[in-house]
């Protein structure tokens, strides 16, 4: 399968800043990539080679297996973090203009922007200006202008800032639909809740250079870290003592009738020889593997890296 996008070996500088760093990705089609990372870390200088707003210092990106070119900007959607609406304009003018922008006839952009309107309740604003409108508000509008002409790559730039939770839950709705319907999706955030619930694949960009890449499903595996909680009832000193030296508990607490234990098995013991050993001391209630949160892991890999390069700076 040819990725959609695939970035080669990027390298950008500002001045005496370097933004990106030898930089490579590769982006299935219709899938949703999410592009995460510290502030300051280099996405959105990424982000806008991507768009051709500025170009690389060295490497390449490739469209479908063609280089990218001025040719693709028909084919690509962008919602920047910054909104770019005229506040002076109605909505439905300025709409029919960025839509016009864009390739669209002016009768077909009215046509598909009246639908829109009426799929997201907001028909009564067409006449409104964008001064008028909430933050919220305008973000709709923009994100019905990005995602109007089909684009097979559509470019979010944290596009929930602004929203309340009923309006973000419509917006991923249609984020996944777009998905089904062929586009492929890149999604910059800082929220690791819809990063999990959204996102196939993920990469982490820190301090210009890309730590940690891969899909969410193998990465949330591979940080796994042999951690279980268990809740139970009997005899607390009983079921510590049966543990031995085959686990560490983390955390505890009690109420009047159970016990709940986070215990991080040591060595090659398993799932199986925990549970053989306590079983004697106490009626198991729940047993659960805690697997890591991509925000876990955000944290984790971020504060490794940035130890890891402090104490290479100290040792050169």
């Amino acid at each position: 399968m040819i990725p959609i996008l695939e970035i080669r070996n990027i390298h950008k500088q500002y001045a005496n800043h370097v933004a990106l760093r030898d930089v490579s990705l590769e982006i299935k089609p219709q899938s949703i990539f999410g592009l995460l990372g510290p502030n300051g870390a280099g996405k959105t200088s990424l982000i806008r080679i991507i768009n051709q707003i500025t170009g690389p210092d060295s490497g390449e990106i490739l469209f479908n297996g063609h280089k990218l070119s001025v040719n693709h900007i028909d084919e690509i959607g962008y919602l920047p973090e910054e909104r770019g609406l005229y506040k002076k304009m109605a909505v439905g003018e300025q709409a029919l203009y960025l839509a016009q922008l864009k390739g669209l006839k002016k009768a077909e952009a009215k046509d598909k922007l009246k639908q829109w309107f009426k799929k997201f309740e907001i028909e009564a604003w067409w006449d409104k200006k964008i001064e008028e409108l909430s933050k919220g508000m305008q973000q709709k509008v923009q994100f019905i202008v990005t995602v109007l002409h089909e684009p097979k790559l559509l470019i979010l730039d944290e596009p929930f800032s602004g929203f309340d939770p009923i309006n973000a839950q419509l917006i991923k709705k249609e984020i996944l639909e777009l998905r089904e319907k062929g586009s492929t999706i890149i999604f910059s955030t800082h929220n690791m809740g819809s990063v999990e619930e959204l996102c196939d694949d993920i990469a982490l960009i820190n301090k210009s250079e890309k730590i940690l890449d891969g899909s969410v499903k193998d990465i949330r595996k591979n940080y796994k870290s042999n951690t279980f909680k268990i809740s139970f009832k009997g005899n607390l000193i009983g079921f510590t003592n049966a543990l031995w030296a085959g686990a560490e508990i983390l955390e505890k607490s009690s109420d009047e009738q159970t016990h709940t234990l986070v215990i991080k098995l040591l060595g090659q013991n398993k799932p199986n020889d925990l549970l053989q050993a306590v079983l004697s001391h106490a009626e198991i209630i729940s047993f659960n593997e805690i697997i890591p949160s991509m925000n876990d892991i955000f944290i984790s890999v971020v504060e490794n890296k940035t130890t890891l390069n402090t104490q290479s700076s100290f040792t050169e």
